[in-house]
């Protein structure tokens, strides 16, 4: 064991051993070599060995519980397995959340700055919509930012104009809903660091969409504005990823509910984050950027739908 290597029961319960243990028909002897990899936004994971495998334990971050039901998440992951769309989950527990999977050697996260990168993913994606998969649940936008908020329990946001952008972000609900297609499974957080591209062992590479624990029933498009918006793009970058996705032309009433998309989430994100901070979680610039879109991308609907002759309809 070297110095970055830690001892499984430094870190985690009896019982995750043991489950481990099960899934893998070893003993904790057998498990060695674990070391942590790079803590997520919203879990962290460990890398470990077995009898001659290499695995990824995902152990639930703080405050997680309140956030993510895993029964759900579970629910998600046996609907897409099989599928060559997500990781090769070997055991996940629905109560804990402890998930584990096997690790997928050579395997990189997406370069949202490489084009022919971000193709592959919106390749992927649209392929995955296009099943038009179906769970039991759905992620409501709209209830997940008065969600988020709630868990501030009483204390206020750290933006002074906080009101009037969530007013402004409201206002977007009935375009949005006169607009938005047919519902399918949504992975809700495609983002650039969960597509993961790995050798498949004939001289190509494979991609996969790993980590869907928010996966549920919600207009696909949601998906292009997530991953705009957790790269930080820029409304040109974000047209970009948009042609890339509609690769025979997207509607403009289709690209204005995406900036839609970009402003809604901007804010569920800002607000999960702020919830986040309130348990000593910081994720520094991103938190204010997510603000930004929220605030800018009301804007810059208003703008676009005026060029069009449109306006937004009225919420009552």
């Amino acid at each position: 064991m070297n110095a970055n290597d830690c001892h499984p029961s430094a870190l985690w319960k009896p019982e995750v051993i043991q489950a481990i243990c099960r899934a893998l028909h070893a003993v904790p002897g057998d498990i060695s070599q674990v070391s942590p990899l790079k803590q997520g936004m919203t879990n962290r994971s460990y890398l470990f060995s077995c009898r001659g495998g290499r695995y990824i334990l995902r152990v639930p971050g703080e405050g997680t519980g309140r956030l993510i039901s895993r029964r759900q998440e579970a629910a998600v992951y046996r609907t897409v397995q099989g599928r060559d769309l997500c990781e090769d989950v070997l055991c996940m527990d629905p109560d804990t959340g402890y998930k584990l999977t096997r690790f997928i050697p050579g395997a990189r996260t997406c370069d949202p700055l490489n084009p022919d990168d971000t193709a592959a993913c919106m390749a992927k994606l649209r392929a995955f919509h296009r099943l038009g998969l179906r769970v039991d649940h759905e992620f409501n936008l709209f209830d997940r930012i008065d969600f988020y908020e709630s868990l501030w329990e009483g204390r206020p946001s750290a933006y002074p104009d906080y009101r009037e952008t969530k007013a402004a972000v409201l206002a977007l609900k009935p375009f949005i809903d006169a607009n938005a297609g047919e519902r399918a499974l949504t992975h809700i957080d495609a983002v650039p660091d969960n597509f993961l591209f790995f050798p498949d062992g004939q001289g190509g590479q494979a991609l996969r969409l790993i980590d869907w624990e928010y996966a549920a029933m919600q207009d696909p498009h949601v998906d292009v504005a997530m991953f705009c918006i957790y790269a930080m793009y820029s409304r040109e970058r974000i047209d970009r990823l948009i042609g890339q996705y509609f690769t025979g032309g997207c509607p403009a009433l289709t690209r204005v509910k995406i900036y839609c998309y970009v402003a809604v989430c901007g804010l569920l994100w800002s607000n999960w984050c702020e919830y986040k901070r309130s348990l000593g979680v910081e994720f520094g610039s991103y938190c204010l950027e997510q603000y930004r879109y929220a605030r800018d991308y009301c804007a810059i609907v208003r703008q676009e739908l005026e060029k069009l002759g449109e306006e937004l309809p009225c919420t009552q």
